[in-house]
């Protein structure tokens, strides 16, 4: 796996601090960040996504909370690779 940093939280303390990864083989994220909570994860599963589809979060899976600062490190097609 060949991974690309793409930024942390700006200002990070020596803890609390979510950061993002590019796998530049898949194109995937790799993001570390702060758990959702029970009551965000909830309000996830009343949502829903589509029609039909589980609202239990798999044991494989989990949601997290990104900061709105982080959304400036996460790639877009438009922008090329970055």
């Amino acid at each position: 796996m060949q991974l690309e940093f793409l930024g942390i939280i700006p200002n990070t303390p020596h803890v609390d601090s979510p950061t993002i990864w590019l796998d530049k083989e898949t194109g995937d994220l790799l993001i570390q960040s702060y758990k959702a909570t029970e009551d965000e994860v909830a309000a996830c599963q009343e949502i829903g996504s589509i029609p039909g589809h589980s609202t239990d979060v798999p044991d494989h899976e989990t949601i997290i909370r990104l900061p709105k600062v982080m959304r400036q490190f996460i790639p877009r097609d438009d922008e090329g690779d970055r």
